[in-house]
């Protein structure tokens, strides 16, 4: 009884095997007829319903990775899984599948669309390990091809106020070939999902990607009119880098300039280094920002920065010279003065000394007369004294001569009393007015 009952099992495992074996091998059977039936007569060089209607082919983007933006090349580049979707009559079929997932031998034999990057400087389609291709055909003939594509495409920057700017990056693509009376893109998802772009796909370092808008449009040239569709990626700069690298720099060595309004104005050295230091400090600070931008022909917003405080420590280089200048010029007035004083005394010394010798000689001959009257007169008249000379002229002399102390060229100089207050206010109002021009005009620009 044991070996029947083992007999009849081994029966039934054969017996199902065979069955299972044999309906893999009549479906397989069944995918290979319809692939060959697929192929055979199709000629790939032909468009869908050519000489017919128009083909449409819908498109989406799904972004992975977003990044870097080149400021000095105005370009982007990004990894996109790229969707394309058409409907080939030629490839409708029936069978026990509904749809064929095939490799990407498949693609080389059937027509695809003639899609090209219009501003795409160099695009690159992965192919490790295998060509980063997926296609799929549907009973009803509709065929989804996408491709792993890394673009760099170009990007035109308006860097007018930089770097409180924001920019919006195209990628325009269409038909190379195909005039719109053959081919037409549409989006696939509408006008608003049609592109995806996940937060963790930003790998953006001086930028945030805010957004993206999508958009058609039409472009005739010489061969016809075609179809071009473009999404734009809206970016905004990030000003962390700049405002240590720069902004902050500048106003600091602006404020050290101005210290030196409170340094006396004989400390002719100190205030000379003070002035040419932040003088080429600025100068450094103007060449380095300019390392990362391109060459363009106007100011941006920095560089009317850097200008305004290079004109401000310039200007406070120039006060001191100002001062020195003005304060040599009070001194010099004053060695004169005292030089005319002291020519004046002199002459004035010279002109008491003839007096005193005049008076000199008529007291001798006053003394000499009085001897002789005396002699002849019986009484004797009481002597009359002659005052002294009236004016000490080695005293006046003296006095004359004295150079006064030069105080012109010590203490504080009104000009620099007036820069303490006029060269702080005026900065003051210059960030003030700065920040609220370009941070509103920044603002106005995000919101459209």
């Amino acid at each position: 009884m044991a070996p029947f009952f083992a007999c009849f099992i081994l029966s039934c495992v054969s017996t199902v095997w065979g069955n299972q074996h044999g309906d893999s091998t009549s479906y397989l059977d069944n995918i290979t007829r319809i692939l060959d039936r697929l192929l055979d007569g199709y000629d790939n060089r032909l468009r869908p319903g050519f000489g017919g209607p128009v083909t449409e082919v819908k498109t989406d983007i799904f972004v992975t990775s977003f990044g870097p933006v080149s400021d000095v090349e105005m370009e982007y580049t990004m990894d996109v899984f790229f969707r394309q979707t058409w409907i080939d009559q030629r490839l409708k079929f029936e069978g026990p599948i509904e749809i064929l997932r095939l490799n990407n031998l498949m693609v080389s034999k059937i027509w695809t669309p003639d899609t090209f990057f219009r501003n795409g400087k160099r695009s690159i389609s992965h192919n490790m390990t295998t060509p980063n291709k997926l296609f799929r055909i549907m009973q009803n003939g509709t065929i989804l091809y996408t491709m792993r594509l890394t673009i760099k495409a170009e990007c035109p920057m308006r860097l007018m106020n930089f770097p409180m700017d924001g920019h919006a990056c195209p990628l325009k693509f269409g038909s190379y070939a195909y005039p719109m009376s053959e081919i037409v893109y549409t989006w696939k998802k509408g006008p608003l999902s049609s592109v995806e772009v996940p937060q963790e796909s930003s790998s953006l370092l001086q930028y945030d990607l805010i957004g993206q808008t999508v958009s058609s449009e039409r472009l005739k040239s010489n061969t016809g009119e075609y179809v071009i569709m473009t999404v734009h990626f809206h970016l905004q700069r990030k000003m962390g880098f700049f405002l240590i690298q720069t902004y902050i720099p500048c106003i600091m060595t602006v404020i050290l300039a101005q210290v030196s309004f409170w340094i006396n104005k004989e400390s002719v050295p100190a205030r000379t280094v003070f002035g040419i230091t932040t003088v080429l400090t600025m100068t450094t600070l103007s060449i380095s920002a300019r390392h990362s931008l391109p060459k363009v022909s106007y100011a941006t917003a920095m560089d009317w920065f850097i200008a305004v405080c290079f004109a401000f420590v310039f200007s406070a280089l120039i006060e001191f010279a100002a001062v020195n200048y003005f304060s040599t010029l009070q001194a010099n007035r004053e060695l004169r003065r005292a030089a005319a004083m002291k020519t004046a005394a002199q002459e004035a010394a010279k002109c008491n000394s003839k007096i005193g010798v005049e008076l000199h000689i008529q007291m001798d001959s006053s003394s000499v007369l009085k001897k002789r009257m005396n002699s002849t007169l019986p009484f004797e008249r009481p002597a009359k004294t002659y005052p002294n000379p009236p004016v000490n002229a080695q005293a006046f002399l003296q006095q004359g001569s004295a150079v006064p102390a030069n105080s012109v060229l010590t203490g504080t100089s009104i000009i620099d009393k007036y820069s303490r207050i006029l060269f702080p206010l005026s900065f003051g109002a210059f960030n003030l007015v700065y920040w609220i021009v370009y941070l509103t005009k920044d603002t106005m620009e995000m919101s459209r």
